[in-house]
């Protein structure tokens, strides 16, 4: 098992960015597709202490877009963008790239340089 986990769906951009990356620079990753296995709230309950929700929680995208009317006029919680998240896998920030106690979200080559680096 490799120490690498990138968590996405495949046909995401920035997944393959991150994927791509990785083969270059022959970090061995094992990829976590949460459309065939979603992700449980367990892990995503983790994912928010090692960062902000708010970063996890992709309000740019297009399926923000589409639910985001059920919530307007209000402020979503934790709680709630939580529960969202559970039911939406799409809106979770993508990738989710765990390393050792480490998680990067979204692709960044000049952070994967300086996370990478340090194995």
């Amino acid at each position: 098992m490799s120490s690498v986990i990138i968590y996405g769906i495949p046909n995401c951009d920035s997944v393959k960015k991150a994927m791509q990356w990785c083969g270059q620079y022959q970090i061995p990753f094992e990829f976590y597709n949460y459309k065939k296995t979603p992700v449980t709230e367990e892990l995503l309950l983790n994912w928010c202490e090692q960062v902000d929700w708010k970063i996890l929680f992709n309000t740019k995208g297009t399926t923000w877009k589409k639910i985001a009317h059920e919530y307007e006029g209000n402020d979503v919680t934790k709680k709630q963008a939580i529960k969202i998240m559970l039911e939406n896998n799409s809106i979770i920030k993508r990738p989710v790239v765990a390393f050792k106690q480490q998680l990067l979200v979204g692709f960044d080559e000049t952070l994967f340089e300086k996370t990478f680096s340090k194995k």
